[in-house]
């Protein structure tokens, strides 16, 4: 069976945005018009189908490194920002944008937080949950491999190397 190791990213994120727009699990908030998708950015993006896009790449990024946080997939999404006349330094990407997508995922059953250990609250009496990031459930990992091997024969005319794997 295909598993999204065998595929190249940019055309499994493609495949698995038109299906997470098809199946209804992702939809694009009313505020993804106007938005940035990070301090380094000068505009909001002009594709009309970006938030599923972003909702895949988070997918496939969750699938490969899980179990990941916001932090570290805003990390993944950052970039340089311009300073003018100074070094260009990194920045993260909009966070809001990336919790918000994983908060749909985890909505359509694809994604999970995984529970890390409890901690001992500020009053003494209450513990805290700690989680250590999302990671992909079994209908999450069921969904991305049949994308992955649904497109898998388009893969192999555009990539005939790949038939070795």
């Amino acid at each position: 069976m295909t598993t999204a190791y065998d595929i190249p990213a940019d055309t499994l994120i493609d495949a698995l945005s038109t299906a997470l727009a098809e199946n209804g699990h992702v939809t694009k908030p009313e505020w993804a018009e106007h938005v940035k998708t990070g301090a380094n950015r000068e505009l909001p993006p002009s594709q009309t189908n970006w938030w599923e896009t972003r909702c895949a790449a988070i997918l496939r990024k969750v699938y490969r490194n899980g179990p990941v946080g916001v932090t570290h997939l805003s990390q993944d999404f950052g970039g340089k920002k311009n300073y003018g006349s100074k070094p260009n330094r990194p920045v993260a990407g909009s966070r809001h944008i990336i919790r918000t997508a994983l908060q749909q995922l985890e909505a359509a059953g694809l994604v999970e937080k995984v529970e890390s250990r409890f901690i001992e609250g500020e009053d003494g009496d209450e513990d805290v949950q700690l989680y250590a990031g999302r990671v992909v459930t079994s209908l999450g990992q069921s969904f991305v491999d049949n994308v992955a091997h649904s497109i898998r024969a388009q893969v192999e005319e555009q990539y005939p190397g790949l038939s070795k794997y």
